[in-house]
């Protein structure tokens, strides 16, 4: 089951992956997400380490239970071959109504039918009180005109 576009990576192609991995991140949807994952995937995830589509589904199942309302915004850092580096930041609250930015980076690394094999991510929380907020679009997938974090100055 190839997941377009193959490595190789281009200029291109790299930031047409990310988009789409943020497009699948932002529909909170564990099953959806984990299939552009490896069968036998690797994450490490903060002090999380987890292998396979299963622990991944239930991750990210316990993720946004606890991330309400989440909106992700993922660039394109570097690539070469079939290895993406990316930066991301994205916005929650808590069951209390804590608004928080996450500010992270991931190194992947795909097999040769586009899958992601390695996932490896370094995370940090900011709490932000809700004028600081800058992700307002309608949950689900960010709006092409919305900007990216470049142009947000993130």
């Amino acid at each position: 089951m190839a997941r377009q576009p193959l490595p190789p990576f281009s200029a291109d192609t790299a930031a047409q992956k990310v988009r789409l991995a943020e497009d699948a991140w932002n529909s909170r949807n564990p099953e959806q997400v984990a299939l552009a994952y490896t069968a036998d995937s690797q994450w490490r995830n903060r002090d999380c380490f987890i292998s396979g589509r299963s622990q991944i589904v239930a991750f990210l199942t316990d993720k946004w239970s606890v991330e309400l309302e989440y909106r992700l915004i993922k660039e394109l850092w570097a690539y070469a071959g079939n290895r993406i580096a990316v930066r991301f930041a994205y916005e929650w609250h808590d069951a209390k109504g804590q608004w928080f930015r996450s500010y992270g980076n991931e190194n992947w690394e795909f097999d040769e039918e586009g899958l992601m094999r390695l996932r490896i991510a370094s995370i940090n929380d900011v709490p932000i009180r809700d004028h600081e907020r800058k992700y307002h679009w309608s949950l689900g997938r960010r709006p092409d005109e919305h900007p990216g974090l470049s142009d947000l100055g993130l």
